[in-house]
């Protein structure tokens, strides 16, 4: 069984900036791909941002330049470090990881964090 745990979510005025940390616990022989997604209401959640185990990172087009992905393997941790954020940035965010544990690869989900950009 594996646990992903957000946190640093908030309430932060439009221009404002947040970083959004995501821990992997439990059985992990390995972790490949990790993700943020967003999700605000009424629409389908989509990808944020997302890196390999190697470093290797794809954003979306709304999260470029304003967005920054990053990991601490040894740690199974993932960050997004979000700055200049706008109203539309508002979402519940979900981290995703691509874990081995040893005997299948799966994907797990964390339980989500609020972002809410308002003035």
């Amino acid at each position: 069984q594996v646990q992903l745990v957000e946190s640093g979510g908030g309430l932060v005025q439009p221009g404002g900036s947040l970083r959004l940390s995501c821990t992997a616990s439990g059985s992990i022989f390995g972790i490949n791909t990790m993700g943020w997604y967003r999700q605000a209401p009424g629409k389908q959640r989509d990808l944020v941002a997302a890196i390999t185990s190697g470093g290797s990172t794809n954003y979306a087009d709304s999260a470029k330049g304003r967005f920054t992905i990053s990991r601490d393997n040894a740690k199974n941790t993932v960050y997004l470090e979000m700055n200049s954020l706008k109203p539309e940035d508002t979402a519940v965010y979900y981290c995703n990881a691509h874990v081995w544990n040893g005997l299948t690869w799966f994907f797990s989900w964390g339980q989500g964090t609020q972002v809410t950009v308002s003035s």
